[in-house]
């Protein structure tokens, strides 16, 4: 089925991409490396990326997918999911203000000194 073939195709890109990538972001981090944050914000935008499709998916099917007992859904589904959300939003964010931090001491301007 065609969700089926979406699942398999977003566990792959998952599993080939953001797995390795979000290693090589650790290790950028343990060394300090100047990429550290791109890393982040681009496996935090993946992660997130993959969660609306994730979400829209399985709204689209009704929720078909998912158990109807309030609990199930809200505490399970919702909230232990929306972790996978609310992570990366904030490591999306902390991404943006080193880089904004760093651009702008970047875009000073520079005095000659004679």
């Amino acid at each position: 089925s065609r969700s089926d073939d979406f699942t398999v195709a977003m566990e792959t890109v998952t599993a080939w991409a953001w797995g390795p990538l979000s290693f090589l972001t650790f290790l950028a981090f343990l060394r300090r490396h100047p990429t550290r944050y791109i890393l982040q914000l681009l496996v935090s935008l993946g992660q997130l990326y993959g969660d609306v499709l994730y979400f829209a998916t399985e709204a689209r099917a009704g929720w078909s997918h998912s158990d109807p007992r309030p609990l199930y859904f809200w505490g399970y589904f919702v909230g232990l999911n929306g972790l996978w959300v609310l992570v990366p939003a904030a490591l999306l964010v902390d991404s943006c203000r080193h880089l904004a931090a760093a651009q702008r001491v970047l875009d000073r301007p520079r005095h000659k000194t004679h």
